[in-house]
């Protein structure tokens, strides 16, 4: 095994494992929280305080990380908090209770993806190689876990969800102590610094544009497995449903060396923007489980496309002594501040109308979105020709 691959391959496991964790909470958990009696809006409030934590807690670990210029310290303490505060979180059955371990969740286990993703990049960048090819092993493991973890979900029953998700974050939990840390030697990061960034206008921009896609993302990650079920589906179908979206994520990121570079990120964005629209409201007429099934063989080419391609832009116009800061804050509006919005909206128009009505707002939305974008391009075209 060559130096390289020795210090990748601890990384990719970390991914791996990470992701397998994630996937139990994205497929799963509102199976489990509508086992436990809570109708959708009582739902998206849960998978809504996710995200709101991940407000809070992403950018203060990514500070954190560029402050004292370790990633690896804080993903070992982020992994720890995570799994105890699991532990309680599967234990509790009021919904007060559920939102407030919920909220502690999330507040250790959304940084954890955030570092580990932000790591990635930078040791691509470190050693010349595809950030797509790395990050393809956190679509793996999330794709195994959602197959495997489905199937056992139906032997053993959806109510001791808590063992697959312990078991899996303590094999996570063991990697983090394996991993490689960055080596940066840049200034001391300071608020000011922080402030600078996130009143920087085209980073702003393009934030505020990508939510258009990233709320209705957010949606479908909280509320497919009820969909599916209001098909007529089962707990195996939205695992299996999950694997075929998952596979051919990690086709898109392991081939990204071959196909990212060949046009601007931003073009990327536009493209994956209008397939995601086509996406939804090809979702919206589904008529049975079988439909989506088939359908998520897209999920590749919309998340997969989209994720590189904004995080490389990202990556390029953040300052490169606040690099983790600026992926945590990009991590906590694409997973964080979408997650509330489609969570809440997505609970709301399930419970109010149906799950056809929730993908064809989502589908709309996307297509503002990609016009949004072809805007932005337009504009920053000129801008460059200008200067």
């Amino acid at each position: 095994m060559t130096s390289q691959k020795k210090t990748l391959f601890p990384l990719k496991l970390l991914l791996f494992h990470f992701h397998a964790t994630n996937t139990i909470v994205l497929s799963f958990l509102p199976l489990y929280l509508a086992h436990k009696g809570l109708n959708g809006t009582e739902i998206g409030w849960i998978l809504a305080i996710g995200p709101f934590a991940s407000l809070i807690s992403q950018p203060f670990w990514g500070y954190m990380s560029d402050k004292y210029k370790t990633m690896k310290r804080f993903l070992i303490l982020s992994i720890t908090g995570m799994l105890l505060s699991s532990i309680i979180f599967f234990q509790m059955n009021h919904l007060l209770a559920l939102l407030l371990f919920g909220a502690i969740l999330y507040f250790f286990s959304s940084p954890v993806g955030a570092l580990s993703d932000s790591l990635a990049q930078q040791r691509a960048n470190e050693l010349n190689v595809s950030f797509g090819t790395i990050r393809t092993w956190g679509s793996i493991g999330f794709a195994l876990s959602s197959l495997l973890v489905g199937k056992l979900l139906d032997h053993i029953g959806i109510g001791y969800i808590v063992i697959p998700y312990v078991a899996i974050g303590a094999v996570l939990l063991f990697i983090s102590f394996t991993v490689k840390d960055v080596e940066r030697v840049e200034a001391p990061v300071t608020l000011a610094h922080v402030k600078q960034m996130i009143t920087y206008k085209p980073f702003i921009l393009f934030l505020t544009i990508m939510m258009f896609i990233t709320i209705a993302h957010r949606a479908n990650d909280s509320f497919i497995g009820l969909y599916i079920g209001e098909l007529g589906g089962t707990e195996s179908l939205v695992g299996i449903a999950w694997f075929i979206g998952l596979v051919s994520e990690a086709t898109v990121f392991a081939l990204a060396s071959f196909w990212f570079r060949s046009f601007h990120p931003i073009v990327f964005l536009i493209v994956a923007s209008a397939l995601y629209s086509i996406r939804w409201f090809l979702y919206g007429h589904a008529s049975s489980p079988t439909t989506i099934l088939s359908l998520q063989t897209l999920h590749g080419l919309t998340f997969g496309m989209f994720y590189v391609a904004a995080f490389d832009y990202v990556t390029k116009i953040i300052p490169k002594n606040l690099v983790a800061t600026g992926h945590l804050f990009f991590y906590s509006v694409f997973f964080g501040v979408s997650g509330i919005i489609g969570s809440l909206t997505g609970g709301a128009l399930l419970d109010s109308f149906s799950g056809q009505t929730l993908y064809f707002s989502m589908g709309v939305l996307s297509l503002l979105g990609m016009g949004a974008f072809v805007f932005y391009y337009v504009v920053n075209r000129n801008r460059q020709k200008t200067n």
